[in-house]
């Protein structure tokens, strides 16, 4: 299934929701990932953001919130991985979830001081001590159940209209889409021709000319190892991992090979590569 989002009406929706409740809605694919339609964060969650470490939480807490919804329908609200409070609910398409409606990030109506302490003991990772995000922490709005109950029902209402007008639509995905697909969400696993093409349920014949079809006359193997890298280097980038962790990341568990296969596609050792770019940036 291949889903299709109406971003300028949808950021445009959002965007006019914020200016009339403060409170900021966002919409996250069926894996997780946030199709970026708001870039409005508050001063805590931008500081955490700011940070490599800070922003892989981040986006293992969105995939965590979508595989942990379990309520019977509507919203399901908890605390992220920074101790804010959020809410998610999915948008289905039949039984099949098109997307996860999200709002947050607030404060319930219980004691601030206990919500920080709370916050506090999940932040102990952060340089120089979570204290540092105090002040931004207590910058957060308050609201009660009651508001919280009004908003989510709004937002029910707003998921249906959403629907109605097609601003999310699913269409079928063509074979190499799915190999596309495929690759992104599973290229750090153990990968082979066979494997692949029982998952799909594609002929291998077939999945070889998809892949040279996809990487400009290519192999599968070459079509995966330059997804790999290209998430090698994001890690080396934004992250202090040695490199023999990034590539275990990357589903590479020699460090030799790794370091052959990276200067071929990149023309520099993975050491040399994050030297440069880092200095560049």
């Amino acid at each position: 299934m291949n889903i299709l989002f109406d971003q300028e009406q949808l950021m445009k929706l959002l965007a006019n929701l914020y200016v009339f409740t403060g409170i900021a809605a966002n919409i996250l694919d069926p894996q997780g990932r946030d199709i970026n339609l708001f870039e409005g964060h508050p001063p805590y969650c931008k500081a955490i953001n700011a940070l490599p470490e800070g922003h892989r939480r981040c986006v293992d807490c969105d995939v965590w919130k979508i595989k942990s919804y379990n309520a019977a329908g509507g919203f399901q609200f908890y605390r992220c991985h920074a101790g804010v409070c959020e809410a998610v609910m999915p948008l289905y398409d039949r039984s099949h979830p098109l997307a996860y409606l999200v709002f947050g990030c607030f404060l319930d109506e219980s004691p601030i001081e206990e919500q920080w302490e709370q916050a506090r003991a999940r932040m102990d990772w952060y340089p120089n001590g979570p204290d540092t995000l105090k002040d931004a922490f207590f910058r957060f709005r308050q609201y009660s159940a009651a508001e919280l109950k009004a908003y989510s029902e709004l937002l029910e209402a707003l998921a249906a209209y959403i629907q109605l007008k097609g601003m999310i639509l699913a269409t079928e995905q063509t074979d190499l889409q799915k190999l596309e697909r495929y690759l992104d969400e599973h290229y750090m696993e153990k990968l082979s021709l066979e494997s692949i093409s029982g998952e799909l349920h594609i002929g291998r014949t077939k999945l070889c000319r998809l892949a040279k079809e996809l990487s400009g006359g290519e192999t599968l193997s070459h079509l995966i190892a330059q997804r790999r890298i290209s998430a090698a280097k994001s890690l080396l980038l934004r992250s202090d991992l040695p490199i023999s962790s990034v590539a275990e990341e990357v589903g590479i568990s020699d460090y030799n090979y790794f370091s052959r296969v990276f200067r071929t596609v990149t023309g520099l050792t993975p050491r040399d590569f994050r030297k440069k770019w880092r200095h560049n940036g």
